[in-house]
C-alpha cells in the first residue's frame, strides 16, 4: 500500500528554514531534457520526457510522460557545440509553435543559427518547462 505525506510546509532540521508546499508544486521544473541533437540523437538524460523525435536537421519533437494542466507552461531552452560539432554560426533554441502548436504533452524545438537563420544541430541540448502538472 503506498503511503501518503500531507505537509503544508517544509521546515529544514537543522536551520528552522522553511518554505511552503505551495512553492515547491508551483516553482519545480516539471520537464526537463538533456540530449544530443548530431549524428545518432541520444538522450542523455531527463525528466518527464516519453521521447524525442528528429525531424530532421534542428527540428525536435519532445513528448512528455505526464502531461501539464494546460499548455501555457513557461520554456527554457539553449544549445551549445562542442568545437567543430554542430554548426559554425553562433546557435539558440526556440518553441516552434507556427507548424506544431504546443500541447499539454508534447512541444517541438527548432536549433537556428543566429547569424544565419538556419535550422543546425547541435551535440549540446538543454530545456526545462516550468507550469502545473495535470
Amino acid at each position: 500500500m503506498a503511503s501518503i505525506l500531507r505537509v503544508n510546509t517544509l521546515t529544514d532540521a537543522s536551520s528552522n528554514n522553511s518554505v511552503p508546499m505551495a512553492t515547491v508544486a508551483e516553482g519545480s521544473g516539471k520537464a526537463w531534457i538533456n540530449f544530443k541533437g548530431t549524428d545518432t540523437v541520444a538522450v542523455h538524460d531527463s525528466f518527464n520526457h516519453s521521447s524525442l523525435t528528429d525531424n530532421g536537421t534542428g527540428n525536435f519533437n519532445n513528448t512528455l510522460s505526464s502531461a501539464l494542466g494546460n499548455a501555457n507552461y513557461a520554456f527554457n531552452a539553449t544549445v551549445g557545440r562542442s568545437p567543430n560539432v554542430g554548426g559554425t554560426d553562433v546557435p539558440f533554441a526556440y518553441m516552434a509553435d507556427d507548424a506544431f502548436a504546443p500541447t499539454t504533452n508534447a512541444y517541438r524545438v527548432y536549433s537556428i543559427a543566429y547569424n544565419g537563420g538556419s535550422l543546425q544541430n547541435q551535440d549540446r541540448n538543454f530545456q526545462v518547462l516550468h507550469g502545473d502538472l495535470a
